[in-house]
């Protein structure tokens, strides 16, 4: 937890080099989400929300793209050894993780990745599973900057709109407009996959 709130100041220290770096980063490594240094730099400077949203998304979509490239180079070695901080009490929380991944991709496809790089779901495990279960790489790259995008957008818009008024629950707005959406979503994938039958 120490070594989180480190690097989160140290983001913080950078500006927006560090919300670009936050982003990027923590697409495939274990660092705090850029949502939180994202909505304080929002409420510093609410006329600038919207560039500082495209600043994470064009970086956490960057750094999906390494996620992948990692998995696919790695495999489940480096899978294992980047989440490998997560594993409790004997427990092997990588290989559930990645265990729950699969069953997704085999589900949903890249729309799994849409709603990882939407919601508060882990995106870097997303990212490198990708890479190993060797997803189609457009596929992928439109998931990501589409999930990543709606969630720092909806953050930014948010605030322009409530400001102070809203930062202490901000997250449960958020949540709440990400479930409604992603029902959205879920019902148009069925209704689809009903039509193709």
């Amino acid at each position: 937890m120490e070594f989180l709130h480190n690097m989160g100041a140290y983001f913080s220290g950078l500006g927006v080099l560090g919300l670009f770096l936050n982003s990027f980063i923590e697409s495939f490594f274990l660092v705090p989400p850029p949502d939180f240094l994202l909505i304080a730099m929002d409420l510093k400077n609410i006329n600038l929300a919207l560039y500082y949203a495209l600043i994470c998304t064009v970086a956490s979509a960057f750094g999906g793209s390494v996620g992948y490239i990692i998995g696919k180079l790695f495999g489940r070695p480096a899978f294992d050894w980047i989440f490998s901080g997560l594993q409790k009490r004997g427990n092997n929380k990588a290989k559930e993780y990645f265990d729950k991944v699969e069953i997704l991709y085999g589900k949903y496809g890249s729309w799994a990745v849409f709603f990882a790089a939407f919601t508060p779901i882990p995106y870097k495990v997303f990212t490198i599973a990708s890479g190993i279960l060797n997803m189609n790489f457009l596929g992928f790259t439109i998931a990501s900057v589409l999930g990543r995008g709606m969630r720092f957008f909806i953050v930014s818009v948010v605030l322009m709109f409530f400001g102070e008024k809203i930062k202490n629950n901000i997250e449960f707005v958020i949540i709440a407009l990400s479930l409604l959406i992603i029902l959205f979503f879920i019902l148009l994938y069925k209704k689809r996959k009903t039509l193709v039958k």
